[in-house]
């Protein structure tokens, strides 16, 4: 008798690919997953909070991320996050609204749809973008271990946070050291520091506080998630 084969992700209970016709559909049905939650991650950066001390907003990008890479394992929650970025660079609004645009205010949320786009390159939180891709396919490839449906998840979801910021502290200190205008605006705000300390306090101090609730956030809703589909789907949260 064949063993039944366990699901490794939650997208795999939410929507089975059992009676899936042909590799095609298969294919197709990923697809789909994929491109979804590329929008999920868009819809996200939409929840925007200016900060006035540094050109980065906090927004629910990090939350959708996390949640992405758990709920579709590290191969499909990595390619739905670079979609979300090759979308951004093709002049499609996803990314958070712009410091200009939060100028005016001090909360986005959602509507009017308020996105950007730009090449990751020159922007000062594209570091950050790419990290989101990394931490993804990490946070993925935990859940695919289990880590999403234990008291381990906020830990997978900790270890993906600190990808992001890997990637996206060097890349904002890089941008500060080579742009005279964003160097400037910095010194503004920060006189007496040096480089290190600009990027410290513009990229990581201010988001401590809103990275553990949503961090928090993205922890209670996975294993959640798994113990609702148990109860309407029949499997167990630690199969």
């Amino acid at each position: 008798m064949e063993a039944t084969a366990r699901p490794r992700v939650l997208i795999d209970v939410v929507i089975p690919k059992i009676g899936v016709d042909s590799r095609i559909n298969r294919l197709a049905l990923d697809a789909a997953i994929i491109a979804g939650f590329a929008l999920f991650v868009a819809v996200c950066a939409q929840f925007s909070l200016r900060i006035p001390t540094t050109t980065v907003p906090i927004t629910g990008q990090t939350f959708g991320v996390l949640v992405t890479g758990g709920a579709l394992g590290s191969r499909r929650g990595g390619l739905s996050v670079l979609i979300y970025m090759l979308l951004g660079m093709i002049s499609v609004p996803v990314f958070a609204p712009s410091s200009s645009f939060l100028g005016e205010k001090t909360v986005h949320l959602l509507l009017p749809w308020s996105g950007t786009s730009g090449m990751v390159w020159s922007m000062s939180s594209g570091g950050y973008i790419v990290g989101f891709i990394l931490a993804a396919y990490l946070v993925g490839m935990l859940a695919e271990r289990g880590w999403d449906r234990r008291a381990s998840v906020p830990l997978a979801m900790i270890i993906g946070n600190l990808v992001i910021y890997v990637v996206g502290l060097p890349w904002l200190g890089i941008h500060i050291l080579n742009n005279d205008g964003l160097r400037g605006y910095f010194e503004g705000v920060y006189p007496d520091a040096g480089i290190v300390q600009m990027t410290l306090k513009g990229g990581l101090y201010p988001f401590i506080g809103g990275d553990a609730l949503k961090l928090l956030a993205a922890a209670l809703l996975l294993p959640g998630a798994w113990a609702l589909v148990g109860r309407t789907k029949g499997h167990r949260p630690l199969d």
